[in-house]
């Protein structure tokens, strides 16, 4: 087996993201173009050193307990190699932690591609193709499985991974080693359509949000949620028009309104007014899918961030 040289290096970065769209609870998913940027050395030095700059700094762990490493250490089991040594990671943050924009499947992605990008250079088959969806220099479906399985479930890894508009849903195969097997569609949004976040001070963790949700829902509801979710992926692909009631929900926002109760008076606000928005994710950031940017920013709250990003053309790129 080829061994770790010192020095070598991957850059990695992945997009932020924002999952449901309303309707599409754990399976549909957006991603933004506002990345994190990670490098990943090998060194000659024994242990594992994280920095880290940017959202998150000061509050993560900066050794092995980092969630970048401990996905880089998980590919690497999977892969059957050994980690190296030494490993010195840099990490340069953009994307809000705790507001619903994906971060931890951002840092998932993060530490899989890597890891993947350093075997690949490791063995002389090169990365500069990796995280491009039109090249098959890499199994970006191998990085898209693993990450699902690390987040638990697929909608924000996935739209890390492929970046644009992204559909995903269990395989009944599982890959080698037990990991499940998560397939995902890559849709384009409509190019009249941009994703504007609305991003608050206050940070709401995704297990506290989940913890909320009820264990059982009406049929009534299952059935209506269905038709707004096949409805959401038509309206944000040819018919941004129907984007308001293509993005009503009935599975998750109602039952967490106490968990962010300013968030949800923001979309209630957007809403009566024509917006399509939305919770982004498990919240707190609220999303709007729009055609008239400044229409929607001026809903901004005193003390919100307003993002702009855009849609992610692609999603992980390693250099």
């Amino acid at each position: 087996m080829t061994p770790w040289m010192p020095g070598l290096a991957v850059t990695v970065t992945v997009p932020a993201s924002s999952a449901n769209l309303g309707p599409g609870f754990d399976s549909v998913a957006i991603g933004l173009d506002l990345r994190d940027r990670c490098t990943a050395t090998i060194s000659d030095r024994p242990g594992v050193r994280v920095s880290v700059s940017g959202e998150g700094a000061g509050a993560v762990p900066t050794d092995a307990r980092h969630l970048v490493v401990r996905a880089m250490l998980r590919a690497w089991e999977v892969a059957g190699v050994a980690a190296p040594e030494g490993l010195d990671v840099v990490c340069v943050n953009a994307v809000p932690h705790g507001r619903g924009l994906g971060s931890s499947a951002t840092a998932i992605v993060t530490g899989v591609g890597a890891a993947y990008g350093l075997m690949s250079a490791r063995d002389g088959g090169g990365v500069a193709d990796l995280g491009r969806i039109d090249h098959g220099v890499a199994d970006l479906a191998a990085v898209n499985d693993l990450a699902a399985d690390l987040e638990g479930h697929p909608d924000n890894s996935s739209a890390s991974v492929f970046g644009g508009l992204t559909l995903s849903w269990a395989d009944d195969a599982a890959r080698a080693g037990g990991i499940p097997h998560t397939r995902t569609v890559r849709l384009d949004p409509h190019p009249t359509v941009r994703p504007v976040v609305f991003c608050p001070e206050v940070q709401l963790s995704t297990a506290t949000a989940r913890s909320v949700l009820p264990a059982h829902v009406l049929l009534r509801d299952a059935a209506a949620n269905s038709a707004r979710a096949a409805l959401l992926v038509h309206a944000l692909t040819a018919a941004p028009a129907l984007l308001l009631p293509a993005t009503r929900d009935w599975l998750h926002q109602e039952a967490r309104r106490p968990s962010y109760a300013d968030s949800m008076a923001l979309v209630d606000a957007l809403r009566a007014a024509g917006h399509a928005a939305v919770i982004s994710g498990a919240g707190p950031s609220v999303l709007v899918l729009t055609s008239d940017v400044p229409a929607v920013t001026a809903y901004a709250p005193a003390g919100w961030a307003v993002l702009d990003p855009g849609f992610a053309a692609d999603g992980l790129r390693v250099e």
